[in-house]
């Protein structure tokens, strides 16, 4: 259905997308995933020619978009985008949203555009908004009728530019189910996204973009748990894990807490997880402190979807030294409080570096509270 080769587009002189090519099936769900600013979102734009390509070839069903001939309504009527800001028309409601585009450029009648509207608003789940404005939604059911709208035109290929990125956690799901259904129902798709378990579950193919090239493409069960290019292994990893270094006693502690919740957040890990793995970080920082800033370490913890687990290491350069030894602790109570949160506790000496390792309880429903 969609053809592209040695795709690339140029900033002012910078290259975004270096050289892309790939082909998109009828029916196929494509996820596409890399770091910020590794051209994704590009991507996406140069199929919907938003952005006009600096070489390369786009086809889609065999005809070259590229063409100067080439009828750019027609293509963007077959070939519609969602986007992560919903850009809905604020003065319309959320019938006359969906009506607008099928009236003047479909010349659909306006009763029949109506009917229409509203079976859509029927599968979205948002019927009885049909005659509120967009100020009176909320993120998730904007995007909501925002799918509606790009469906009113009866498209045959969706994008989807991170249509979750600008929702709370709690909005995120109501927004994939919908998608989850048109994948069901056999729509063509390519959805850049940061939702990982979202892409490995919907997806049949992934594309993992880096440094404005397709990095390594393959089934979600070949990307996600048994990726072959270093770059690709490093960033599946890193999406499961949460990084920093501790260099000075004045380190910003509500930045990092901030930042440690929001990781437990995309991990849908329950309230009693994070907030028994903030106090477990809490009591290792208070050890750690007074050695500071002689001897820095790095935090990191790492969350195993297969086991359940969350594994807090901490590694400082220097001589042999374990911080949980006797004569390391402020006082017994920190020690007691980090062993009743942990299953077990591993110290090494390894490369000149001080590598502590904390495995949390596993089972969070049962895992020990601190009154």
């Amino acid at each position: 259905m969609i053809k592209v080769e040695h795709l690339a587009k140029s900033f002012a002189g910078t290259t975004v997308l270096a050289d892309i090519s790939t082909e998109i099936k009828k029916g196929e769900v494509i996820a596409i995933i890399g770091p910020s600013g590794t051209g994704k979102s590009t991507f996406l734009r140069c199929l919907n020619l938003l952005e006009q390509p600096s070489g390369g070839a786009i086809e889609i069903d065999g005809m070259d978009i590229l063409d100067k001939k080439a009828d750019i309504a027609k293509i963007r009527q077959k070939m519609n985008m969602v986007f992560q800001s919903f850009n809905l028309f604020s003065h319309l409601s959320v019938l006359d949203n969906l009506t607008l585009a099928p009236i003047r450029l479909k010349g659909m009648a306006t009763q029949d555009a109506q009917a229409k509207a509203l079976d859509l608003l029927r599968l979205v789940g948002l019927a009885e908004k049909a005659d509120s404005y967009p100020d009176e939604l909320s993120g998730g059911q904007k995007q909501r009728v925002a799918i509606a709208r790009c469906l009113a035109m009866e498209p045959e290929i969706i994008l989807f530019d991170e249509p979750t990125s600008a929702l709370d956690p709690t909005m995120i799901s109501e927004v994939l189910s919908v998608i989850r259904r048109l994948a069901k129902d056999g729509m063509t798709m390519a959805i850049v996204t940061h939702e990982m378990d979202f892409a490995k579950d919907v997806s049949n193919r992934v594309l993992y973009m880096d440094e404005g090239l397709i990095y390594e493409e393959g089934s979600p069960a070949q990307i996600f748990d048994n990726p072959q290019k270093e770059k690709t292994k490093a960033f599946i990893n890193r999406i499961r894990s949460y990084h920093c270094r501790i260099g000075s006693p004045d380190y910003d502690l509500y930045a990092m807490n901030a930042e440690i919740e929001a990781f437990c957040e995309k991990q849908v890990l329950p309230k009693k997880t994070r907030d028994d793995l903030l106090l477990l970080v809490e009591e290792l920082l208070q050890i750690y402190t007074p050695y500071l800033p002689a001897m820095a370490f790095e935090m990191t913890i790492a969350y195993s979807e297969k086991s359940g687990h969350l594994t807090l290491m901490c590694e400082s350069a220097g001589g042999p030294f374990n911080p949980l030894d006797s004569g390391g602790l402020p006082d017994d109570f920190g020690l007691m409080i980090i062993k009743k949160l942990t299953e077990s506790i591993t110290y090494q000496f390894v490369d000149g570096k001080n590598r502590l390792e904390l495995l949390m309880q596993k089972g969070f429903k049962n895992s020990p509270h601190l009154e």
